[in-house]
């Protein structure tokens, strides 16, 4: 069997991997994984078909590297900056803290479409995505929530890390509703610290305590 055809030189440049990425995105969060096709993915991003092998080795890696790209590093909130023998509940705000403005941050239409209909679908991504990012994530608040709140139920600490979790999505998720409902003039008006005094002030009020930041502040 005759060796493979090196794709050409600038198609194994950074930049070509950066290109087969947006476009991927782009074309994935229209179609889907089954509905999109490597030719129409380089096509797109001006790539040899051979490049998506030379970066990627096939369409199912080149997949999951997207949505990777796509959902970002959402669980690397400022919570892990801290020392760790913080009390939790100052742990606790940070967390919520950290990753609102995350959920702030401009993310293009595609991205938000291809982590909606993968996380909605679960499909070849889906794992790993919840491996790297959103599992680590969710057991951390899920072990803060049992220091804090020892007596709870599993069930109860596991709704309510859900309720933290849903404000906090709700701002990145729902915006282009929200718009619709009130205008982007008002949406414009709250912004990422607003937002985490109220979630913060809202939480910690559900859970009967005082938030780390206001006792300092007293």
């Amino acid at each position: 069997m005759a060796d493979p055809v090196p794709p050409p030189i600038h198609d194994t440049e950074p930049d070509a991997r950066h290109r087969l990425l947006t476009a991927a995105q782009e074309v994935f969060a229209d179609f889907g994984y089954e509905g999109a096709s490597v030719r129409q993915i380089c096509t797109r991003a001006g790539v040899n078909i051979a490049g998506v092998n030379y970066h990627f080795g096939d369409k199912e890696r080149l997949y999951i590297e997207t949505v990777k790209q796509a959902h970002g590093c959402m669980s690397q909130t400022s919570m892990e900056a801290l020392p760790t023998n913080a009390p939790a509940t100052v742990k606790l705000e940070s967390f919520i803290r950290g990753l609102v403005p995350e959920m702030h941050a401009p993310a293009s239409p595609s991205a938000l479409k291809l982590m909606m209909r993968e996380l909605a679908h679960p499909g070849k991504a889906a794992g790993v995505v919840v491996d790297e990012f959103i599992r680590p994530m969710a057991f951390h608040l899920w072990d803060l929530l049992r220091e804090i709140l020892p007596d709870m139920t599993e069930e109860k600490r596991m709704m309510t890390g859900f309720s933290i979790i849903s404000q906090c999505l709700y701002y990145r998720q729902n915006r282009p509703v929200s718009e619709l409902i009130f205008g982007k003039e008002k949406l414009d008006a709250i912004d990422p610290i607003m937002v985490a005094d109220h979630i913060v002030e809202f939480v910690f009020r559900a859970l009967n305590l005082v938030p780390p930041s206001r006792t300092e502040g007293a």
